[in-house]
Order: C-alpha cells, then sequence, then structure tokens
C-alpha cells in the first residue's frame, strides 16, 4: 500500500450548497465536452476516438435532482462539445463512497467520470488503484487551486481535481441581536469573544428559548477548532491539543448556551431546523448552507430572514479568516475507455469557464476569482451588509481531514471517541485517552 503524503498546507477556499440524501439510481442523460478540443499542453493517447467524434460516458455523482450545478455544467459544456453525450449515474448520496467503490471493484469501465465525495473516499479509490492519475491530462494552472491539488498529491502524482469547495463559517440570525440589542458578530472574533457573545445572546426557556450558538454532531463542528493553528492535525495520533476545545464547548452545553449533544444524536435533529426556527442566534456551519438558506427564506419555510455570515472565530495569535474546508473533487476511472475525453470534460468542469457556471448556482467554486467570488455575493437573497461580502475571503483553509491512507478508519475513531465525550459517557480525560489509543492502533495496524 502507498504511502499518501499527507499536508496540511493553506488554501484559499470558498463554497457550496450540500447534497441531500437520495438513494434512487437513475441515468439522466445530457451532452458535453471542452471549450477546445486541442488540449493546452500534450496529453496521452488514452482511446483512439476521433476529437470529433461522437462520444458517449457516465458520470457517478449523487442526488440530481437536489442538486444545482450538474444541469447548468453539461449545459455549458454541450455548447462547447456538442459531439459528446453525458449520462449522469445517481449513486445515492448516504453510502456514496462505498457503492461507487464496490461498482469499480470489478474492473468495469461503465463509468468514465468520477466525483468524489471526501477525502477519506479519494484516499481509499487512490489505495485500490481505481483512479487515473491527472498529471498528464490536467491544462489548468494547478496554482489556482490555492494548494488544495498539494494535498491531495500521492508520491508525485494527483488522481482528481476539485470543482467546488467548502468552507466554515458562522452565520447569524441580524433579528434575534437587534432584538437583544446586542451588537453583531464581527469577522475577527477570538474564541473568547465568541463564547462572550454566545452567553449573552441567550435567552428564555421552554419552546421560546433562544441559544446563543449551535453544533451539530458532526465531531468536526468541536474538533476542528484546535487545529485552527497549523501546528497540528486530526491524523496525528495525537489528541490532548483538543482538551481546552471540548472543555470549553461542554461549559456552554453544561450551562446552555449550545443544545445538548445528546438530545440532537437521539432526535435527529437538523442544524438548518434549529436556524430556520430562529431557535439560535448564531451557528458554526458549512458555506454550503448559503444557497440552502437563500433558498428556503425565498420559499418562506425559513422564518430567519434577517441573517449575515461572518469569518470563523479564532484561536487567539490566529489570523482572522483562518477557517477549516472540504472539497469535492473529479476523476477518471483508470479501466474508462474515454480517458481523454474524461479528462476533457473534467478540464472544463474545473477550469475557470466551469468555475464561473459552479459559481453562477450559488456553490462556492475551487478556483477562487474576484469574477466567481462576485458571483456567489451577489446572488439574489444573500446578505448584502459589507460583514457578510467580506466573509467570504478567506486567508487560510485547512482540510477537515487531510490525505492519509488509514483516513477512512481514523475518522471512525475520531468519531466514536467524540460521540462518548459529548454525550459524557466517558470524562474527557478518558474519551480523550481512548481517541489516541483507537488512532494509533489504526496507524500501526
Amino acid at each position: 500500500m502507498k504511502k499518501l503524503l499527507c499536508l496540511t498546507l493553506a488554501l484559499a477556499l470558498a463554497l457550496t450548497l450540500l447534497a441531500g440524501c437520495s438513494s434512487a439510481s437513475s441515468s439522466t442523460p445530457a451532452q458535453s465536452t471542452p471549450a477546445d478540443s486541442t488540449p493546452a499542453q500534450s496529453a496521452p493517447a488514452a482511446d483512439d476516438t476521433p476529437a470529433d467524434e461522437p462520444v458517449t460516458m457516465k458520470w457517478a455523482v449523487w442526488d440530481i435532482d437536489a442538486t444545482a450545478y450538474y444541469q447548468p455544467l453539461l449545459d455549458a459544456y454541450q455548447e462547447v462539445a456538442p459531439n459528446v453525450t453525458i449520462e449522469m449515474v445517481d449513486l445515492g448520496s448516504t453510502d456514496y463512497q462505498t457503492v461507487l467503490a464496490t461498482q469499480l471493484s470489478g474492473g468495469a469501465d461503465d463509468l468514465d467520470i468520477i466525483t468524489v465525495k471526501d477525502i477519506p473516499g479519494y484516499a481509499n479509490l487512490v489505495n485500490l488503484g481505481m483512479l487515473e492519475p491527472l498529471n498528464d491530462y490536467s491544462t489548468t494552472d494547478t496554482s489556482l487551486y490555492g494548494g488544495t491539488v498539494e494535498q491531495i498529491t500521492v508520491d508525485g502524482k494527483y488522481y482528481a481535481l476539485p470543482f467546488r469547495s467548502d468552507f466554515w463559517v458562522v452565520f447569524y440570525n441580524k433579528a434575534l441581536f437587534d432584538a437583544a440589542n446586542v451588537d453583531y458578530p464581527t469577522n475577527d472574533m477570538t474564541l473568547d469573544e465568541y463564547d462572550e457573545l454566545a452567553r449573552q445572546m441567550t435567552s428564555g426557556s421552554g419552546a421560546e428559548k433562544v441559544y446563543g450558538c449551535h453544533y451539530h454532531t458532526w465531531r468536526s463542528a468541536v474538533q476542528l477548532f484546535g487545529i485552527l493553528d497549523g501546528k497540528n492535525t486530526i491524523v496525528d495520533g495525537e489528541y490532548e491539543f483538543l482538551k481546552p476545545y471540548y472543555e470549553r464547548i461542554l461549559a456552554q452545553q453544561k450551562d446552555g448556551i449550545c443544545m445538548d449533544y445528546a438530545t440532537l444524536k437521539t432526535s435527529s435533529t437538523h442544524y438548518s431546523g434549529v436556524f430556520y426556527n430562529n431557535q439560535v442566534a448564531m451557528m458554526n456551519m458549512g458555506s454550503w448552507f448559503i444557497a440552502t438558506q437563500i433558498e428556503k427564506v425565498k420559499a418562506g419555510e425559513s422564518l430567519a430572514t434577517e441573517w449575515g455570515i461572518v469569518k470563523y472565530p479564532h484561536p487567539d495569535g490566529v489570523p482572522a479568516g483562518t477557517t477549516l474546508g472540504t472539497i469535492t473533487t473529479l476523476a477518471i476511472n483508470s479501466k474508462s475507455s474515454n480517458k481523454q475525453a474524461a479528462a476533457d470534460f473534467i478540464n472544463f468542469v474545473c477550469g475557470e469557464e466551469g468555475q464561473k457556471v459552479v459559481s453562477s448556482t450559488g456553490t462556492i467554486p475551487a478556483i477562487k476569482t474576484s469574477e466567481t467570488m462576485a458571483a456567489i455575493a451577489n446572488l439574489d437573497g444573500f446578505p448584502q451588509d459589507e460583514n457578510s461580502k467580506e466573509a467570504l475571503n478567506v486567508v487560510q483553509t485547512y482540510l477537515e481531514m487531510p490525505l492519509h491512507e488509514k483516513s477512512a478508519d481514523i475518522e471512525t475513531e475520531l468519531n466514536n471517541a467524540h460521540d462518548n465525550i459529548m454525550t459524557e459517557n466517558v470524562t474527557l480525560e478518558q474519551g480523550l485517552s481512548d481517541m489516541t489509543d483507537g488512532v494509533q492502533s489504526v496507524l500501526n495496524s
């Protein structure tokens, strides 16, 4: 098994709509290809089909009906590559990576273009030899991705290119702040200032209670505060550095500043609902929620009609605008019979023209330019205050889960320990010890 290079370089990311749940399998035809069928640099002859001959490919995706950017990308690609037909194959979002790996494990070439959902999934597919290296296929300057490609490079090769990227911000309810006569949060909040503001904004009781802040049940909502200083990563195998962050949020939970983790978990409460219903003043969440919140306000489903965003709170000594992010990438099935045609499509989507299409749908693209970010800020329904617009400009973004050959198993251990700590099934000290022991066992296996 290859040893994967694990980097925590900075990257300047910016956002998207997270697809919901779907398990139905469908195949939706659509046409597509690149603006110029002649690559900007020489690429290997992966197939023998002439550039102007009809080509049909299949693209593995999830949640076709709930995702805003699929069809616009295909429509835009059709304009420049009318000879290419791309059929989207919906593998569902819940177990997407597992279903995908199962489909590819037989060595079949019926999927050409692969959407890779997360870093553990990427690591697994690379380990299994299911993805084609893109070094000789890419026609886009990889420096435009702000360090992302370096973070997913394995032994000098990268097997996917990012087309969307999300980062964490703080969503806040302006109406609740106005009612409490409290100043809005700012784009430069330390964790101490954030804690003080959350406590100030907590009021009421029972059904009328307003919580000052909110953390979803993902481990990232707590643990990732600890890697903002760039000194640690979540795959190191040592987790004592997380202690002060857990202490702070457990104290907020005890004091009723945020909702109880165990209650959220057992009731399967979704973070969107508590924000829509004006139950929380501030909520740490990914930029993917921007497009969803805009949509739900327009549909009358979100009562939080007056809202804004600010940059993620940071520890003392860490620059404002430092945050955490995730990427979604495109890759080529190593068994595909249409590698060059697949590469042409990927170069279009992940290149500057495709990134304009992505941003026009309210999804944060992987390439952040003044044009793509202005498209997000100018969306109908996006908060028009200057702080919200400025919140889109991050200075440093660390991947939530760095590339590691055992990242999927590490994730399992982190999740188990997090759950026990937040439900107080174990003491914080015991939970961190279990986390360390569990991950060390994975690393040494």
